[in-house]
Order: C-alpha cells, then structure tokens, then sequence
C-alpha cells in the first residue's frame, strides 16, 4: 500500500515490505540539493560527490526523532580532504567540501573516475547527537577506494550489525531558460536504503563472522543466507542511476517496480530543506568561549568578519558588543 499523498522531491519516504521482513527509505532530490551545491561553486566532480554524501545523510539522518544530528565527515589524502554533511532534525542540511585543484584534475583527466576514487585513503565518521541526555555516538569506517554505497555497507554490519544495502545515484541537468536563452545548471540526487530486520528466529540466524586467526586447515561454520534478504538485497541491486534522478519517476512508482509483488507499505514522507543552523548568537557564544589570550587579539581588531563553511553567509561584529 503506498501512501496517497506523493512524497515529492526534497522528501524522504519510509517503507516496509512485511513478506521479506525488510525496512527501508528512499529519497529523491531537486532543488534543495541545487540550492545546497550551487552556492559553493564548486567542480562538478566535487559536486557529484558530494551530492552522493547529501543523499546518503538524508536517508541516515532522517531516523533522528524531532531532535538531534547526524554528521558525516570524511578526510582523507584524497583530491577531496574533506567532506562534511549536517542533518538537524527534524529536517535541516548543511554541506560543505575542501578539495586539492591539482589532484582533482589528475584524477578527472580519466573520464572513467569514479565519485570514490576523490576521496583517497581515510577515514569516514558519522556521529549521532541526539540531546543532553543521550550519549553521542560514532561510528567510523576505513576509506580505502570504497564508495560511499560501500562505506554505508561496512559501516551498519561493523556499528549495529545489520544487513543493509543502499543505492546512490547523481545526475548534473542543463536547461535553456527560454526568456534569458541561458543554460541553467541544477541537479538531482536519489537514494534507497533497506536493511534486514527479521521477526522470526529462523530469519534472524545470520552467517557467522569468519575467524582471521583459525588455524590452517580449520573448517568454519556457516549458515546459508535467508532468502527474504538475498532477493531484498537481489531487488536493491537492479535499481538504475536514472531511476533515481528521473524527475518524472516519482518514489512511489520506484518502491511499486521493485516490491509490487510482495506488496510495499509506505508511510509519512519527511521534508528535507536547504537550512544552515549558524547564527550571529551562536558565533558570539563561541568567541567568548576563546582562550584568554585569543578573545584579547580579537578585541584589537575594528571588526571581527567570519564566514560560515556550510551557508557562506558572513558575520561581522563589532569587537565591543561581542564582549561586552
């Protein structure tokens, strides 16, 4: 059963296929993930992968409560040093990304590069805030040449042991705006995530992990993968780039192709908007949590400028009012 009320772009839409014990999202992306890249004016190789971690926050964070943030951060010696993506619940993104000219363009001379193959050797984090009264939490995950569908992999059978799939997919669009006959650059951002969470016992048996330290020779035990999870993750796998990014393939037909024969139930979709949390109170709070010997340097300067990463929106305050 799909929910009568389209979900829309810019949207995250929880689902459940009941037969094969399988829960998941999937979100499709436009004009705030247009919003969201476009302001940093960034190479489009960057772009592309940073549209992958957006869409990947999206469908991670969007489980947070009316509360709380996820952030995924990765660093590494890559072309792209670092990548950051802010979800604040219960539907707030922020991202940001610092990358090597240089190297971009040794790599993106192959036009065959993959997204990954920018991130280097690293590693990626992804820490839950989720209020003062529950412990932040983080997990992180090796980067080695993995994608970030990879990466996700590793990161829910290594952190909560729970088999999962996911499926990224970007695409750059250039329209002709027929009053000013310019091209208009925008783009589009999909994903779908489903993991397995069986009821019963007999699903919930899973493969044991092998031993790296067995003896030579040693037989290890093994349990055959239940079949509910290898035609989920078998269904997953068929799911195309364009599929993803196609404005005119709405969610709910995307989850009707892949489990209309098991039958698919979805629920409430949750918005996804463009939004910075910064402010002129939280800037003001962090400088005069400064060392002694900083907040004195500052104060001798007429005006204090700072930019946000995230927004590129810039403050400037006046040294006197800050600390007053």
């Amino acid at each position: 059963m799909i929910d009568p009320k389209p979900a829309g772009d810019d949207a995250v839409l929880p689902f459940a296929v009941e037969p094969l014990d399988i829960r998941g999202r999937v979100v499709k992306m436009g004009p705030e993930l247009t919003s969201l890249l476009l302001r940093h004016q960034y190479p489009e190789a960057v772009n592309k992968l940073l549209a992958e971690a957006i869409a990947l926050t999206s469908l991670l964070g969007s489980t947070l409560k009316n509360e709380g943030r996820l952030t995924l951060q990765a660093q590494s010696d890559g072309a792209v040093s670092v990548l950051v993506v802010d979800f604040n619940a219960p539907h707030a993104l922020r991202a940001t990304a610092r990358y090597d000219s240089e190297k971009l363009a040794q790599i993106t001379a192959n036009k065959d590069y993959r997204p990954s193959d920018l991130l280097g050797k690293g590693h990626l984090a992804l820490t839950i805030e989720q209020g003062a009264n529950t412990p932040r939490y983080q997990g992180v995950v090796v980067l080695d040449g993995k994608s970030l569908e990879e990466v996700a992999h590793s990161y829910f059978m290594q952190s909560e042991q729970i088999p999962t799939r996911v499926r990224l997919g970007v695409a750059q669009l250039i329209t002709r705006d027929e009053q000013s006959g310019k091209n208009v650059q925008s783009w589009r951002a999909g994903g779908v995530m489903v993991q397995y969470l069986p009821k019963s016992e007999d699903r919930q048996r899973q493969q044991d992990i092998h031993p790296g330290d067995a003896p030579e020779g040693q037989s290890v035990a093994t349990r055959e993968e239940a079949d509910a999870w290898m035609e989920a993750r078998a269904l997953i796998d068929t799911v195309k780039d364009d599929e993803l990014t196609d404005p005119a393939l709405s969610v709910e037909e995307l989850l009707y192709r892949l489990f209309h024969e098991h039958g698919v139930s979805a629920f409430e979709s949750q918005s996804l908007k463009d939004q910075c949390t910064c402010s002129e109170e939280k800037i003001t709070n962090m400088l005069k949590g400064l060392p002694q010997q900083d907040r004195e340097e500052i104060q001798q300067d007429p005006i204090i400028e700072i930019n946000c990463d995230f927004c590129s929106k810039t403050y400037k305050l006046d040294p006197k009012d800050v600390f007053k």
